[in-house]
């Protein structure tokens, strides 16, 4: 906690009291700033004088929902930022603190001295220039003309904002050059891991020849998450003589990409008892989890790090896989052989194995958990707000 509980006014588009939605990190950040900053007030997500806009974007079908809500959200800016406004008011409040929703802090100018924060794993134009972003393509192609507007609208949002909290170096060296930040304004500070700590475990998975490779797949979406490339992966190892296992969490896989060394779980859901367990025992015997995807930045891997399961991604965004101490992040249009290639390199290096599987426990320990986040937060948003009680 800081040395002066301080009260923060919290403002995204969705409530973080919905776990389900932003891969729950957003009840995590909400959660983290109440543990370690002092008093959080929920503003309201409302549009206020909008507000039968919001609600018929919100029953849209989520593929427009995402992508309309927030276009409209700056449409209404001014609207929507009279009633935040208003919201503002009612209190007095030490910091304005925004998650993942910049449109939420468009055209909003505090009534009285405040520290203004924001966090969020990518930014539209930061995602849509990016690897990450021209590999899915653009849902609303339409758009493209109103991007210079959109960047002015991100500019013009992050230019107001005291201290900018960004997950990885990737997002604050694209959004340093995109809008021109100050550096000091614009800090590092990793996300955790959206799951309890499971402590240390005493018992490490062997990894040799003669014995089973077990590798863990965790998604919603088989193919977006790099299902066939793990897939492919898994028949590459055993045509080298690899007794390599596949793990399914989260989906289901097509017919056609069935394969008799793949145990299939599907979803689970962790609040649930029955399937937190299945979830953790997955984790515990897993060797690795891949998931080969384009990710601005993947909670996933935190979660395997607070297990000590060194992960096998893609070096792409801002995945929180650091070559050798949690894992290996490999370089875009890496395939299979390069993929089992790693895999058997540990096999024949048991200690070696052993050593990564520690190193991506003591990663997560020091950076990729929520506490982490929370004091470093709270120390740097204190230290503003004394700025602000000094001038």
């Amino acid at each position: 906690m800081a040395e002066r509980s301080l009260k923060i006014a919290y403002l995204c588009d969705i409530s973080p009291l919905d776990e389900n939605l932003y891969s729950g990190g957003n009840t995590r950040i909400y959660k983290a700033l109440r543990k370690h900053a002092g008093e959080v007030t929920i503003l309201p997500t409302t549009w206020f004088v909008a507000e039968p806009l919001r609600r018929a974007i919100m029953a849209s079908p989520e593929a427009i929902n995402l992508r309309l809500r927030w276009r409209a959200h700056l449409a209404a800016g001014r609207l929507i930022a009279m009633g935040v406004h208003r919201a503002l008011k009612q209190q007095k409040y030490d910091v304005l603190f925004g998650a993942y929703s910049f449109q939420s802090m468009y055209r909003v100018r505090p009534p009285y001295p405040m520290v203004t924060a924001f966090t969020a794993d990518a930014t539209p134009t930061t995602y849509k220039q990016s690897e990450v972003g021209q590999n899915f393509g653009s849902f609303l192609s339409a758009s493209r003309a109103l991007d210079p507007l959109f960047l002015r609208a991100e500019t013009d949002v992050f230019r107001h904002i005291d201290l900018m909290l960004w997950p990885s170096d990737w997002l604050k060296a694209s959004a340093d050059a995109l809008y021109g930040l100050n550096p000091e304004d614009s800090v590092v500070v990793p996300w955790g891991a959206n799951v309890p700590d499971p402590g240390p475990h005493a018992h490490i998975p062997a990894l040799t020849p003669d014995d089973p490779v077990q590798l863990l797949f965790i998604g919603r979406d088989w193919f977006a998450k790099g299902g066939p490339l793990v897939l492919e992966t898994l028949q590459e190892l055993r045509r080298r003589g690899i007794d390599a296992r596949l793990t399914v969490i989260g989906c289901h896989p097509p017919d056609f990409h069935d394969d008799p060394a793949m145990t299939v779980i599907g979803p689970l859901t962790k609040t649930v008892p029955e399937d937190m367990a299945k979830f953790e025992c997955a984790l515990r015997t897993a060797h690795f989890v891949m998931q080969p995807s384009f990710e601005s930045y993947g909670f996933a891997f935190c979660e395997a790090s607070a297990y000590g399961l060194p992960s096998l991604c893609l070096r792409v965004g801002g995945v929180p896989v650091r070559d050798g101490v949690n894992g290996h992040a490999l370089p875009i249009g890496s395939g299979s052989v390069e993929f089992a290639d790693k895999v058997i390199r540990y096999t024949a290096d048991p200690a070696g194995y052993a050593a990564l599987r520690l190193s991506a426990r003591a990663e997560y320990e020091q950076h990729l958990n929520w506490d982490a986040w929370g004091t470093q937060v709270s120390a740097l948003l204190s230290e503003r707000v004394a700025r602000i009680g000094a001038a």
